[in-house]
């Protein structure tokens, strides 16, 4: 088992969140990392059920904010349907992921990993305008 240490940045670098998770394979795909990290993020969550969720999606019947997504009713987050979702914001680039300064474009993408591997998340926000 390794545990990993995933990064949410942004463009120019900053760091927004830190999360750890483990994988059972030193040999592993993306899709196996994505579904790990979404199903932490959930479980940590749901173990208290904070004001804020602070996750890669943004789970359904909650308010984007500073902090996280609000959630308006403090209940139980499904963690199957934010994989689902998760996976379909990165097949539609909703978000980019860099593992040892590569970009990964195929969740199904065989990668080596070690407790050394550097993963950054980068999600695009959109621009607001007229």
């Amino acid at each position: 088992m390794t545990t990993l240490i995933i990064k949410d940045e942004t463009a120019s670098g900053n760091i927004l969140n830190e999360i750890r998770i483990k994988v059972e394979n030193e040999r592993t795909t993306l899709k196996d990392i994505i579904t790990a990290r979404v199903l932490t993020e959930v479980q940590v969550y749901n173990s208290s059920k904070p004001e804020y969720f602070k996750g890669l999606i943004q789970p359904s019947d909650t308010e984007k904010t500073l902090n996280g997504f609000r959630v308006k009713k403090r209940k139980s987050i499904d963690g199957e349907q934010q994989v689902y979702v998760a996976l379909d914001a990165f097949m539609r680039n909703g978000f980019f992921v860099i593992v040892d300064d590569e970009q990964i474009t195929d969740y199904d993408q065989e990668i080596l990993v070690s407790s050394e591997t550097k993963i950054s998340f980068l999600k695009l926000t959109p621009l607001v305008g007229g």
